[in-house]
């Protein structure tokens, strides 16, 4: 499976960068600072690192689980994007939950075979 999951993390290392990118542009336009190191993302993820190398299966599940978590996040701030009429976050958040439930969707096939 290695190069199957190496195109396909690969793909999903570009597009999160990409993201990453959206979103803080997002966030500098609302008029805040936009994190910038990985203390910084580590303190605000709801995404624990793994210690160690997982076996392939438990790489998927893991990631499964990332995917999952990031559409919790974006679905818990809806509520306050509805209340201040933020109609372009509103947007990047539908944006972010299709991919990323896109993608557990793939990943969740994986484990099923």
């Amino acid at each position: 499976m290695f190069q199957t999951l190496h195109l396909m993390f690969e793909a999903q290392y570009t597009e999160l960068g990409t993201a990453v990118d959206v979103i803080a542009e997002r966030i500098r336009a609302l008029g805040f600072p936009a994190p910038g190191t990985y203390s910084e993302f580590s303190r605000l993820s709801s995404i624990q690192e793994s210690a160690g190398v997982p076996k392939a299966e438990e790489m998927i599940r893991l990631l499964v689980e990332g995917q999952e978590a990031v559409v919790r996040t974006a679905r818990s701030i809806f509520p306050k994007v509805d209340e201040a009429n933020d109609e372009p976050t509103a947007d990047l958040l539908t944006q972010r939950m299709q991919v990323h439930e896109k993608t557990a969707w793939m990943l969740r096939s994986l484990l099923q075979e």
